[in-house]
């Protein structure tokens, strides 16, 4: 079903680096409003984007940053854009695109953006830019004048580097980059995780520190962002590769870790191989987020044990918590499966509160409409529990009868006042996804 979706809309994302914020422990009847609608190609006059796929940032001032994956120029579909949506008197937001994808500067942005301490905005284009319109890594540069400037700091080179990211960047410390590609790499690899390095000049340097080959169990084609613990060795998941089932012909997917070797270069490690012959979870697109002790929590888009009654029989959707055991190696246990009725086909990661629950949200499920009849997709929250084990609370469904957003497809955030912001891939008012608020 993901490959079909994915082919159809080329659908990707998940969050990047999310700050934990401190917000209420319990939510009270949560209450969802659209900030903004995008409207697609004439209408209004506008040449708007469509369809976001990742989700959003904010700056320092209150305005929320993001990506559409289409619209914003002439091409049937779009190329994509990056837009800023500003809070106004009286509570509306006004948007405002910063750029439009030509082509040739990258095609279908489907990873959300980062900030640098300048304030110049960074992400990923998943294909166009250069000769072999492998897709890009930009930058957008506010200038005195109020507009942004685009810069392609790279442009990917099929099987040579990789091609198609679809994830978004993350830095270190010294102000490099660091990505996945989801195919291509050296010697026709399967993806790829890179470094991005900025020259005295201005230009960046690139460097394949891991290529997938699906050789030995390894995973590929990793469609999420990394997550660095606090010694600098990375992790991340990929959709495919691995342990092979019914369910998985060509792997279930994977979580790994890369570690910097001392003497240069990087070692991959396989810390988890998803088999949904033991009701675990398959196929993860998130990327992942740490908790103060070390372990790792994610999604799966399948498997889990509920049951979605969609007729394909593939399982709702897990969230999954590994842990690293004492003699070497980590520990998986299911947090939650999904059922339908309370979402299903999680694609995006979660964010903690500052009281360790969770939240996330599916890509389906939850109340059913005339337009979505597996159901619209919901917002959740997990909460720990003092004996053990997670509750799960769905703080709101969706129903694009209502105007109000169908499909997340993208993580959450929190602002100071722990109200949550996301993105929906479809619905809203012209029905090409919407920016919305959830208020506890």
């Amino acid at each position: 079903m993901r490959d079909k979706r994915f082919s159809d809309g080329l659908r990707a994302a998940l969050t990047i680096l999310i700050p934990t914020l401190l917000v209420a422990s319990s939510w009270a009847a949560p209450h969802e409003k659209v900030l903004y609608s995008f409207k697609d190609n004439g209408i209004d006059g506008t040449i708007d984007g469509k369809n976001p796929a990742a989700g959003l940032i904010f700056d320092a001032s209150g305005n929320l940053y993001g990506t559409t994956a289409f619209g914003g120029c002439s091409d049937p579909f779009g190329c994509g854009t990056v837009f800023e949506l500003t809070p106004t008197v009286g509570g509306k937001w006004q948007e405002l695109v910063l750029h439009r994808f030509d082509e040739s500067d990258g095609f279908l942005p489907h990873a959300g953006l980062i900030f640098d301490a300048s304030g110049n905005l960074y992400g990923t284009t998943f294909t166009g830019g250069g000769d072999s319109d492998a897709g890009t890594v930009f930058e957008l540069t506010p200038t005195a004048s109020g507009e942004w400037g685009e810069k392609v700091l790279h442009g990917f080179n099929l099987y040579t580097d990789g091609f198609y990211p679809s994830a978004g960047l993350i830095f270190d410390t010294s102000g490099n980059l660091y990505g996945t590609t989801w195919e291509g790499g050296p010697s026709n690899g399967l993806g790829t995780v890179f470094e991005l390095t900025p020259k005295a000049g201005g230009d960046w340097t690139e460097k394949i520190l891991h290529t997938f080959t699906n050789k030995g169990n390894d995973g590929y084609q990793p469609e999420a962002a990394l997550t660095f613990d606090a010694s600098g060795n990375f992790y991340g998941t990929t959709n495919a590769g691995g342990s092979i089932s019914s369910e998985c012909r060509f792997g279930c997917g994977t979580v790994f870790e890369l570690t910097p070797k001392a003497g240069g270069g990087w070692t991959e490690k396989v810390v988890h191989r998803f088999n949904s012959n033991g009701k675990d979870g398959y196929q993860s697109y998130a990327s992942l987020i740490l908790d103060a002790s070390g372990n790792l929590y994610g999604t799966t888009e399948y498997g889990g044990s509920g049951s979605c009654n969609d007729g394909y029989g593939i399982g709702c959707g897990s969230v999954f918590e590994l842990t690293p055991k004492a003699g070497g190696g980590w520990a998986e246990k299911i947090l939650h499966n999904f059922n339908g009725k309370d979402g299903a086909y999680p694609i995006a990661g979660l964010i903690f509160d500052a009281f360790g629950n969770l939240y996330g949200t599916t890509s389906s499920g939850g109340g059913i409409s005339s337009e979505c009849k597996f159901g619209c997709g919901t917002v959740f929250e997990l909460t720990p529990k003092a004996s053990g084990g997670w509750t799960e609370k769905v703080l709101h469904s969706f129903n694009p009868d209502g105007k109000e957003g169908a499909f997340p497809e993208a993580g959450l955030i929190f602002d100071a006042s722990g109200n949550l912001y996301g993105t929906t891939y479809g619905g809203g008012a012209y029905g090409y996804g919407t920016v919305f608020e959830i208020t506890p």
